[in-house]
């Protein structure tokens, strides 16, 4: 039987990625969009789910059958202040609900460095990194198997990641450097198939100085 994991996000420029980066491990990612999102041509033939996230029911449908999900979803900068807390803090609490009634046990979810800081600029947008952190509790709570990715600032840069290193630490250890989407979504996945990331959370940042070493690796050997 078909591997499937849920992506939530899925249009955007790290959901379409993680998505992506599951086919080329042969893993099947079921795409959860919004109804107007489009996707690359890449996944056009990938399962698509299109729905509204506060429809539950929907919601639940769309996860039944998956073996994990990864939520990719992100509140995206408006004029609306209440986008970070309908999406970062409400929208990942709706899913981890939905997990929750339909056994899907594994979740790793995409948040952001510094998530739970006050004194930040990035906070003017809406107190996104408070609202992120709020998401992260939810799930830290939830009793799912779960794991926190906490990229650094985010490069669309395609080029040079096979000589990349993963800078990894736990929990506000790192407070800057920036991280290619393709690597935090090849973390992603790399959490899913890891189980010593279970439980953990991830803050992630490269550099071309860092050796490359697989998850479980730097896991082993990183006080987290």
């Amino acid at each position: 039987m078909a591997r499937v994991v849920a992506v939530s996000g899925a249009s955007g420029k790290t959901g379409y990625r993680i998505a992506e980066e599951l086919l080329a491990v042969g893993i099947h990612p079921r795409l959860l969009l919004r109804s107007e999102s489009a996707v690359p041509a890449s996944l056009t033939h990938c399962e698509q789910v299109r729905l509204n996230i506060e429809n539950v029911d929907a919601l639940d449908q769309a996860l039944v059958g998956a073996e994990a999900l990864v939520i990719a979803t992100g509140a995206r900068p408006s004029i609306d202040l209440s986008g970070p807390m309908r999406v970062d803090a409400w929208g990942v609490q709706r899913q981890i609900e939905s997990c929750q009634r339909v056994n899907v046990n594994r979740v790793v979810l995409v948040s952001s460095l510094c998530a739970g800081r006050w004194r930040h600029p990035l906070n003017l947008f809406g107190l996104i990194l408070v609202w992120k952190r709020i998401g992260e509790r939810a799930l830290e709570r939830s009793g799912l198997a779960w794991t926190v990715i906490r990229p650094g600032g985010l490069s669309e840069r395609e080029s040079g990641l096979d000589r990349e290193g993963i800078r990894l630490t736990g929990p506000d250890q790192q407070e800057s450097d920036s991280i290619p989407r393709r690597l935090v979504a090849r973390c992603c996945v790399d959490a899913l198939e890891t189980p010593s990331s279970i439980g953990r959370i991830l803050e992630i940042t490269s550099d071309d100085s860092i050796p490359r070493v697989p998850l479980a690796e730097a896991l082993s050997t990183t006080t987290l």
